[in-house]
C-alpha cells in the first residue's frame, strides 16, 4: 500500500507507525485510518516483528482525533473505506490494535485529544514526554466514543475519573495523567523515542507467545465491552446527521463559541 498520512518503517524486531498530518496536529481523516489497519496489520503479520510503536509526527501532537474539516453532515469523508456507518473505519482500527498479539507502545509527543486520546488508552502502554496533553473533545464538537473510548477508559482511571474526562472536556498535563494510571512513564521530549524503543526492545527479547498469550489474558476482562462499541458507533452514525452534532463541527470549522443550548428546548 501507498502510504501519504501514516510512515511506517521496521527494524530491528520493532515496528513504527507514525501519523503524519503535523499541519492539522496529526487529527486522522478516512484515508489516515486505513493506511492505519494496513500497517497494524502488517507488523500483526510480520513474525520479525515483536513490538510496534504508535506516534505522532512533529513535537505538538500525537494525534487529536477526526479531523473536524473532513466531516460532512453524515459524518467523515468516507473515501477511505466502508467507514462503519461514520465514514471512518476507527472501530475496525481500535479492534486491530487490541487483537493483534503483540504489545502496542504508544509514544506520545504533545497533545493526544479526542479519537487521539482513545487510540492512545487502547494501547498496551503509553510512554509520554513532559509536554504531552491528554483529554477528551467530543462532547464539544458533537461526537463521542460511547464503547472502548469510554466504557475501557473507566477501567483503568475508574467511573468518576471517566466520566470527569468525557463531561468536563478538560485538558491533562502529563503528570496528571500518570497519577490517574493513564500514563507509564514520563520522559523530556528528546528522549520520548529512545526511551520508547528500549522498552519495545525489552518487549522483542522475551517469549513471543508468552507476551501473546498475557495480551489475549489482560483483553478478555474487557472483551464485552467490544460489543458496547458497535452499538456506539451505529448510534454515532445516525447522531452525525443530526443538526445538534453539526454544530459541534461547524462552530469547530468557524472558530467560534459553539452553542448547544437550543437543543435542550
Amino acid at each position: 500500500m501507498e502510504l501519504q498520512d501514516v510512515m511506517y518503517e521496521k527494524r530491528e524486531g520493532i515496528a513504527k507507525i507514525t501519523i503524519n498530518r503535523p499541519e492539522v496536529y496529526n487529527a486522522f481523516r478516512a484515508q489516515t485510518v486505513q493506511e492505519l489497519i494496513w500497517s497494524f496489520r502488517d507488523a500483526w503479520d510480520d513474525n520479525r516483528i515483536g513490538a510496534v510503536i504508535l506516534t505522532g509526527a512533529g513535537e505538538k501532537a500525537f494525534c487529536t482525533g477526526g479531523d473536524q474539516k473532513n466531516k460532512g453532515d453524515s459524518g467523515y469523508d468516507s473515501s477511505g473505506g466502508l467507514g462503519g456507518g461514520i465514514g471512518l473505519e476507527i472501530e475496525n482500527l481500535h479492534r486491530t490494535i487490541r487483537a493483534m498479539p503483540k504489545p502496542v507502545i504508544a509514544a506520545v509527543n504533545g497533545y493526544a485529544i479526542g479519537g487521539g486520546h482513545v487510540l492512545h488508552v487502547l494501547c498496551d502502554l503509553t510512554i509520554a514526554s513532559e509536554t504531552a496533553l491528554f483529554g477528551q473533545s467530543g462532547p464539544k464538537v458533537g461526537s463521542y466514543d460511547a464503547g472502548l473510548g469510554s466504557a475501557y477508559l473507566a477501567r483503568i482511571v475508574g467511573e468518576k475519573k471517566a466520566r470527569e474526562i468525557w463531561y468536563l472536556c478538560e485538558k491533562y498535563t502529563a503528570q496528571e495523567a500518570k497519577e490517574m494510571g493513564l500514563v507509564n512513564k514520563i520522559v523530556p521530549q528528546d528522549e520520548l523515542m529512545g526511551t520508547a524503543e528500549d522498552w519495545a526492545g525489552k518487549i522483542v527479547e522475551k517469549s513471543p507467545t508468552a507476551i501473546k498469550m498475557l495480551k489475549y489474558s489482560f483483553n478478555a476482562d474487557s472483551a464485552n465491552i467490544e460489543g458496547i462499541s458497535q452499538i456506539a458507533m451505529a448510534s454515532l452514525g445516525m447522531f452525525y446527521k443530526t443538526d445538534e452534532s453539526a454544530e459541534g463541527r461547524n462552530a469547530f470549522v468557524e472558530k467560534r463559541p459553539v452553542d448547544f443550548k437550543k437543543f435542550r428546548q
